[in-house]
């Protein structure tokens, strides 16, 4: 059996030897395209929970640091200029929040430390907290934990 010969290819036209050439091409595209949103959502999803994790350690400190606040006795209440300005010491604000912290509910807070809690002027109370973090799922590209620090002031106000 003879084959035809056939003249040389006009330009822009595609033979079907060509096109079945091509089969099964799409495959390693697809798998990269399924890689790169696997890694694009295991990353927004261990950014979210660093936020949320943030969040709730800062509601911690926030609390913690309005009970700081309130460690003043009556007889420390004193007017300054028209003015009624609680007296807050340092050694009573750090034992009303420790104090707090073992009361309150963590929430899944891992490793929670109390760095600081204080008042450095007498009047706010300072509150700084610690917690470890550890994304839901680790991968090369997230790493298996991170300290995580927030610091909180609050002050208390009195009216007559």
């Amino acid at each position: 059996m003879r084959q035809a010969r056939r003249g040389p290819a006009r330009p822009g036209s595609v033979s079907r030897r060509a096109l079945a050439d091509d089969r099964g091409s799409i495959l390693p595209l697809i798998a990269g395209f399924v890689a790169l949103a696997l890694v694009l959502v295991l990353l927004v999803t261990a950014a979210t929970s660093l936020y949320l994790e943030r969040k709730r350690l800062f509601t911690l400190a926030d609390g913690a640091a309005l009970v700081g606040a309130e460690s003043f006795d009556l007889d420390d209440v004193a007017i300054v200029d028209g003015e009624l300005r609680p007296a807050l010491a340092s050694a009573d604000v750090a034992r009303d929040v420790a104090a707090y912290l073992r009361e309150a509910p963590l929430g899944g807070l891992d490793e929670v430390v109390l760095e600081r809690a204080a008042s450095d002027d007498g009047v706010t109370a300072v509150v700084s907290l610690s917690s470890y973090w550890r994304p839901p799922v680790v991968t090369l590209f997230v790493p298996e934990g991170v300290r995580i620090d927030v610091t909180a002031e609050a002050r208390s106000v009195l009216q007559r």
